[in-house]
């Protein structure tokens, strides 16, 4: 009697069952990873990705290559990973603005919870408020007081449209119930120089950009938009003493693509875990102005939600649009 023959369809779903045994069955990682940085060389986020992959590399003895990949305000990236492999050998250390702001403000080809799966937080660095050291004011409560003496007169500047110290600008005006002219600049950089020169009063930034300028005099300190008082200028008092429930952060976290299977989710995690608990790798952090800070990967899921669905409510209250 001969056997009967297997239909090509389901013998092509048989050999792909049997390959994923086989790669499932081999030791993670097995082959260089890449790490995904949307961002330029010695950018905040490219510096402690970098960290990280050191660390991986010396724990697994195994080559942790950093892929910077820069353009369309971080969606090449975030395309990258969302269609790689799911074998834990392709991933990013992304942005809350690739993750977050950007897929609110236009159309990616890419669906953060669909298309990506949380690992872990990586390092969080609050914006700082700061303005002309001319400004006659000396801490938040002044500025407030200022801007409602001058509605409309004061400007805050910002790195562009729908950028993240944009956001900030407009979270503050709403939350403080003032009223100032955003003045978007072409990086952040423009901003910086005009407020330094009184031609923008105020501005929020990240702060190891700026920290040796407020330390120096040429800028002044007026809060950090963290949960509390940042440990690398721990004497500029957090914005929500002043105006509580205001949050204004950047964070970069380690995902990848979807469909990465527990197991490996679990032993990037630990690492991460690890690594950010180490003082001699946190303190590397802390000495570039980042916050070391990891999470469960329900955790930084649950966190992504919430980030989304507040400054959702920020773009639509301030009518921020971009064009694609």
């Amino acid at each position: 009697m001969n056997p009967t023959p297997i239909p090509s369809q389901a013998l092509l779903i048989l050999l792909g069952a049997l390959s994923a045994l086989s790669h499932a069955a081999q030791p993670y990682p097995n082959r260089p990873i890449r790490i995904v940085v949307p961002g330029s060389a010695g950018s905040s986020n490219d510096f402690t990705a970098r960290q990280i992959a050191q660390r991986l590399s010396e724990t697994w003895s195994q080559q942790i290559v950093v892929d910077n990949r820069m353009g369309a305000g971080g969606v090449i990236a975030h395309e990258i990973v969302a269609k790689a492999s799911p074998d834990g050998h392709t991933l990013i250390f992304s942005t809350s603005a690739g993750l977050i702001i950007n897929p609110l403000l236009q159309k990616t080809p890419y669906d953060p919870f669909r298309d990506l799966v949380p690992i872990s937080m990586g390092s969080v660095n609050p914006q700082m408020l700061f303005s002309n050291p001319n400004l006659p004011v000396r801490n938040l409560s002044e500025l407030i007081n200022l801007a409602k003496q001058k509605p409309g007169q004061l400007n805050c500047a910002s790195a562009g449209t729908g950028t993240p110290n944009h956001l900030g600008c407009e979270l503050l005006k709403s939350m403080a119930a003032i009223d100032f002219v955003h003045i978007p600049y072409k990086g952040s950089g423009g901003g910086v120089t005009d407020v330094m020169g009184g031609q923008a009063q105020f501005m929020f930034n990240s702060i190891p950009a700026v920290l040796p300028q407020t330390r120096s005099g040429k800028l002044r300190a007026l809060g950090v938009g963290g949960p509390q008082r940042s440990p690398v200028a721990p004497e500029v008092p957090a914005i929500n003493e002043t105006l509580p429930g205001f949050e204004c952060v950047n964070w970069y976290a380690l995902l990848g693509p979807a469909h990465l299977p527990r197991p490996i989710v679990n032993a990037l995690n630990k690492e991460m875990v690890k690594m950010m608990a180490d003082h001699s790798f946190s303190q590397r952090l802390l000495d570039m102005g980042s916050e070391p800070q990891s999470s469960s990967p329900e955790g930084l899921g649950q966190y992504m939600r919430k980030e989304s669905d507040r400054w959702a409510k920020v773009i639509k209250n301030a009518n921020i649009q971009i064009k694609n």
